[in-house]
């Protein structure tokens, strides 16, 4: 299987370290680095970064044995508002699935594979990495 718009064995989207953008994109741009190096580091094989279409946007997406993981980072700066958890309404996560379909009607060798949509959270720039597997369903639970 050959990673979704890849054509030289690196994934798709934003490269690593990209520093491109305003300064808030750069910052989100960087917790999505730390996410990334958190499911590599863990053992995950990354297949896309920045996944867009028309249906939205997917962070993160891996490979782990046989399950297709789809990952939203949030990183949040204050708890004000629920912090970073709390901040993956509804109306996001519904728009992760409509991706997901996207991507997985894009490249039918994934489609084989169990889809798991986690959450990556950062809570601060310097903040731990909380990895929520199975953190929603594809009903948007």
């Amino acid at each position: 299987m050959g990673n979704p718009g890849d054509t030289d064995g690196r994934p798709l989207g934003r490269p690593l370290g990209s520093t491109q953008g305003s300064p808030r994109q750069r910052i989100g741009a960087a917790a999505e680095d730390r996410a990334a190096l958190h499911f590599e580091a863990a053992g995950l094989q990354l297949l896309a970064r920045n996944y867009l279409c028309r249906m939205g946007e997917l962070d993160l997406v891996a490979r782990d044995g046989d399950v297709l993981v789809v990952a939203e980072v949030r990183l949040r700066d204050s708890m004000r508002f629920g912090g970073a958890a709390a901040s993956i309404t509804w109306r996001k996560r519904a728009r992760i699935v409509r991706a997901t379909r996207h991507l997985l009607a894009r490249d039918p060798s994934l489609q084989q594979l169990r889809v798991r949509f986690d959450a990556l959270l950062i809570d601060g720039a310097q903040g731990e990495v909380q990895w929520i597997k199975g953190a929603f369903d594809a009903g948007g639970r």
